[in-house]
């Protein structure tokens, strides 16, 4: 028994220690058994010191790794993990038209952030009070202070059996610090090309004879970068490189309707001129990174009331604040704005109606953007009769608003027609009105979010009995939890006062009752078997169970092999269950127009794709989405310094959640110019059909989703090196296959898309790290490549690349000073431009993608910690 024990904890210490490796940036960790010993790890909720060990596949960055990578958030972390893909988002290029500014999420595999699970030591938290792309919540990991992480743990699995909804692609589980004893001080800053940031933490803990108190500050800003400091992305007209030509029909000068058709303004500069509409760039008013201050404090606690019996605590605060801007008020014929004949700067000689326009003059949109997030959980644990058990309780809030004033752009519609009836306010020639005329048309709003999670739990785990291959260890749970989301609008929004401007407006409440039970059973010396499954009732939707197997298998000291299987699910966002009116702008070619105009396909689609507004609702009726998944995987570790993995993975997603297709209802209903669905101005005397204004849709259980992949890591530790020790570190992510089957015909039937290799999917993605120490003294270096992928969706005569993107990062790091660690550090060292990429035609306007590639260039930066 004592060898059989022994042999897994080296297997758990040797697993660990190779996981303990930033992925991003930073050193490789060397731990001792003991250290290793008293870790809990996500993906198992079985007692750690019980015979039985996971078989999941884990990545762990410890707080080592996470000091020396220079990262000062998560978002920063996250972006560069190969495990990480397509809908993993930060605050890069959240502009005015997002509809969750100022935060971040990971996706996993690429499945998207709301079918990957993050939780805070084990646990759930509140979701943003802002969904993402307007129906996926998530949680933001920005309001977690990257100061009170003491570890991040990433479960590459499905854990849907022990974790319930969500775990489809995986689980990140943010281990907070604890048990700290002193105080420690750090400040950094760093700075890039027309960029700063600078950030301050701060902890401090107190050992007692039957607990600890410990309390943590963070304090982060940063300034405005916006895309026109960086060369080509400050234009949607990409056309000089070879891309699309994305300004707005929305001009200044604008479009006017003379005598029932388009006319544009005589000022407009022959270059804006693009089949009868005056065009605007809009390209230098977007932000890459916005402004952005975080504060957070943390209190962590327990004490032990008597040898069985402990009291703890987690209490956190965070306040976030930041902006985001968009381009100028757009207006087009649906704010039914009317220049009388007798205005003093008509042109025309007669009444004319605005058909397109943008008031420029009076300024950017911005929102100012506060979030509060407030957290606090309070439980007693202990043991009785060898069983370790656990109860809490927790409340979980996060609250936000946007705001914006008279001075920050936002005009109202029927102030704007009454300072033209007026004739104070110009609309012609593109030219600066008064100011006085620019406060008379500006209004103030404000969008107010919240979102709710109180939950309990109970957790029981321990031996049931011996067998002669070891002990079988159960663990058992029942949860409760409850969640509420609202998300309004200004009622502005809703009276179609502001119009040009993406709107969102949700509200929901759900409860959610849950049960699980895990077994480790040991079927023979080295075969470990582990069983669960869960049961989760929701009061919305119904109820779900589901299971999971696991192997593992020691076939000797070097080598271990490892199996698992579950099923999974995610529940409907409250977001897509609940959702108001809530509208998006997407650039496509209104074909139906331009065959009426005797327009080809290939130039209308070339020279007449707009900006459309598609509004969406919730659906009350849908179902949760399916899972299955599969890994396969080894471990290899033929002497004690190296260490291999390799892990074949496959996740299938069926009945999965999706907008009813666009070009789906605008086959079937935009050649319609009575339809209620797609919605259309007045035909022009002798055409058919009017001006496209906006199409309505819904969400439907119709998706499909199925990826598979391999991942390969290589540990080498203490290679002896001018007299010092060289740690190497390769994880590797090749992603085989990503189909998505959708709504996609013109009868609404299905079709399959093979994403692999294609926007946004590239099939190489990977970290490579040296890190060497010789006393005080450390260096480390570390490669983040991303392959190259095809280019623009969309389109499906484009086959050209967006090349690959790789990036050094160095850091140097010094703690022989007194009480003192020093690090000075650069990532992008070679200052590496992104590579060019057409875009996607919606998100990816500015010549790159900015989900998958950061334009920030080289960036350097100095840490300094003193210790108490």
């Amino acid at each position: 028994m004592k060898k059989r024990r022994l042999f897994y904890r080296k297997l758990l210490a040797s697993a660990v220690v190779g996981a303990s490796a930033a992925t991003a940036s930073g050193a490789l960790i060397a731990a001792d058994e003991e250290n290793i010993e008293e870790i809990a790890v996500v993906g198992s909720r079985i007692t750690r010191n019980a015979e039985f060990e996971t078989a999941t596949p884990i990545q762990v960055v410890d707080r080592e790794a996470i000091e020396n990578s220079g990262y000062t958030n998560l978002q920063q972390l996250f972006e560069k993990h190969p495990a990480a893909g397509n809908g993993t988002f930060s605050t890069r290029g959240n502009n005015q038209d997002s509809s969750a500014n100022g935060a971040a999420a990971v996706s996993l595999r690429g499945m998207g952030a709301d079918a990957t699970l993050v939780l805070v030591n084990g646990r759930r938290v509140a979701t943003s009070a802002f969904a993402e792309n307007i129906t996926n919540n998530f949680v933001d990991i920005n309001s977690i202070p990257l100061a009170a992480v003491e570890r991040v743990e990433v479960l590459k699995d499905g854990a849907s059996a022990l974790y319930g909804s969500d775990a489809v692609a995986g689980v990140v589980n943010l281990v907070l610090r604890k048990d700290f004893d002193g105080a420690e001080v750090t400040v950094d800053y760093g700075g890039a090309d027309s960029y700063d940031q600078q950030s301050l933490s701060a902890i401090w803990g107190l050992n007692g004879e039957d607990g600890n108190i410990t309390v943590i500050f963070d304090h982060h800003t940063n300034s405005t970068l916006a895309n026109s400091d960086r060369k080509w992305l400050d234009q949607a007209n990409q056309s000089a490189r070879g891309g699309n030509d994305n300004r707005s029909s929305r001009g200044y000068p604008g479009t006017f309707l003379v005598d029932g058709k388009p006319v544009v303004d005589p000022d407009c500069p022959p270059g804006s001129i693009v089949e009868d509409i005056c065009r605007y760039e809009y390209g230098p008013w977007v932000l890459l990174t916005p402004e952005a201050e975080r504060t957070g404090m943390l209190l962590l606690g327990h004490k032990q009331f008597n040898e069985s019996i402990e009291f703890f605590t987690e209490v956190t605060v965070q306040h976030n604040t930041s902006i985001a801007q968009g381009a100028p008020t757009p207006i087009d014929g649906e704010a039914n704005l009317i220049v009388p004949e007798d205005h003093p700067n008509n042109p025309f000689g007669r009444e004319v109606g605005i058909e397109y326009y943008r008031t420029v003059d009076a300024g950017p949109r911005q929102w100012n953007i506060e979030s509060n997030t407030l957290r606090g959980l309070f439980g007693l644990r202990g043991s009785v009769a060898d069983w370790d058990w656990e109860a809490s309780i927790q409340r979980s809030r996060n609250e936000s608003t946007q705001t914006g004033d008279l001075s920050q752009g936002w005009v109202r519609t029927d102030k704007l027609q009454a300072e033209i009836d007026a004739g104070r306010y110009n609309p012609f020639g593109g030219v600066q009105n008064p100011q006085s005329v620019i406060d008379a048309i500006g209004t103030s709003l404000v969008r107010r979010g919240k979102s709710q999670f109180s939950s309990m739990d109970f957790t029981l785990s321990g031996e049931l009995f011996d067998t002669r291959n070891g002990a079988v260890a159960m663990a058992v749970g029942l949860e409760y939890r409850k969640e509420k989301v609202e998300d309004i609008p200004d009622d502005q929004f809703q009276r179609d006062l502001i119009v040009g401007t993406e709107a969102v407006a949700a509200s929901g409440g759900r409860d959610i009752t849950s049960a699980f039970v895990e077994f480790g059973v040991p079927l023979l010396a080295n075969l470990d078997l582990t069983l669960a499954g869960r049961y989760d009732d929701y009061s919305d939707f119904g109820s779900t169970t589901n299971p999971m197997v696991n192997l593992l298998w020691s076939v000797n000291d070097m080598l271990s092999l490892r199996a698992s299987w579950g099923t999974g699910f995610r529940a409907p966002s409250l977001a897509q269950i609940g959702l108001g009116p809530s509208e998006e702008s997407i650039f496509f070619a209104d074909q139906y127009r331009c065959q009426d105009q005797g327009i080809s396909a290939d130039d209308c689609e070339e020279k007449f794709r707009n900006d459309y507004n598609v509004a969406f609702v919730g659906n009350p009726d849908l179902e949760a989405e399916e899972s299955e998944s599969y890994n396969i995987g080894a471990v290899f570790k033929p002497f004690e310094a190296l260490q291999l993995s390799l892990d074949l993975w496959q996740i299938t997603q069926e009945n999965k959640i999706d907008r009813e297709s666009r070009e789906y209802l605008y086959s079937r209903y935009c050649n319609d110019q009575s339809s209620t669905i797609c919605e259309r101005d007045p035909a022009f005397p002798g055409a058919t059909f009017g001006q496209l204004r906006k199409i309505h849709s819904s969400f439907i259980n119709i998706g499909e989703q199925e990826a598979s992949g391999v991942d390969l890591s290589a540990v080498y530790t203490g290679m002896p090196l001018w007299g010092g020790e060289l740690g190497l570190r390769l994880d590797y992510a090749w992603l085989g296959k990503f189909n998505r089957v959708e709504q996609g015909g013109d009868d609404g039937s299905l079709r399959t898309r093979e994403l692999t290799g294609e926007y946004e999917y590239p099939q190489h993605r990977w970290t490579g790290t040296a890190d060497w120490n010789l006393a005080d003294f450390g260096l480390s270096a570390s490669f983040n490549y991303i392959g190259e992928f095809e280019d623009t969706l969309e389109y499906e005569e484009n086959t050209r690349e967006v090349d690959a993107f790789m990036t050094l990062n160095l850091q140097a790091r010094y703690s022989g000073f007194e009480q003192m660690t020093m690090s000075i550090g650069i990532d992008n060292v070679l200052d590496e431009e992104v590579p060019f990429a057409i875009g996607d035609g919606d998100a990816d306007i500015y010549g790159y993608a900015s989900s998958l590639h950061d334009p920030l260039g080289r960036f350097v930066y100095g840490k300094l910690t003193y210790r108490f």
